[in-house]
Parts: C-alpha cells; structure tokens; sequence
C-alpha cells in the first residue's frame, strides 16, 4: 500500500479529486494548509506601479490518500495532469509525497490492509 500526499494550489482542488476518482482511488482527506516552499512568496503590487515581493507562507491544499500499490503510478500521474498550471505548469503549482504504508486497520470492523481500504 502507498500513502499519497499532494500539495496543491486550492483552486486546482476540484479538478484533481475528479481525477483521483477517474484513477480509481476510493478515498482521500483534504486539509487546508498554509506553508513556503521553492515559490518563496508571491509579488504583490504596492500602488503607482511599484512591487514588493510577500515571504509570508501561501494557501495551499493537501489531499492524501492511502492506495494499493498497483494504483501508484495511475493515481499519481493523475494528480500531475490535474494540478499542473497550463501546459508546462508554473511555480508554486505543488509536490508530490509518496510514502510506503504497512499497516492499514479499519476502526469499525478490524478488518486490515488491502480489506480496509
């Protein structure tokens, strides 16, 4: 099993949980998030044409999801295509995070692994 976790623009949310469902992944939890990374702020116009350059953390959106191995590279390609900005994506469009998972156990039933997802 792989855990997924996507940062993502918050506006690109829609568009990559339809693509998660399209990818056969059955599940995820969605966080909003603050933080800073390679993007390093955004520029902000000031007033008369000048500009400064925010450090301060931005909106983003992490989606996670647990899923079989097999659905790795399906799942993952999916969020790329939907989360990219235009044709060759720009700065501050996210990163991807894939981790493996060794244990996965439903509250409910105690059902485990590839039965609890």
């Amino acid at each position: 099993m792989i855990k997924i976790e996507a940062v993502v623009r918050p506006e690109r949310v829609n568009l990559v949980v339809e693509a998660l469902l399209e990818s056969g992944c059955g599940g995820y939890h969605i966080s909003n998030v603050s933080g800073k990374g390679t993007q390093q702020g955004v520029e902000v116009f000031t007033g008369r044409g000048a500009t400064t350059t925010t450090r301060a953390a931005l909106p983003k959106t992490v989606i996670t999801t647990v899923v079989k191995s097999e659905l790795k590279d399906a799942v993952v390609e999916a969020i790329l295509v939907a989360s990219r900005s235009g044709s060759d994506g720009q700065i501050g469009d996210g990163k991807i995070f894939v981790s493996p998972v060794t244990e996965v156990i439903r509250v409910r039933t105690g059902e485990k692994n590839d039965a609890a997802l």
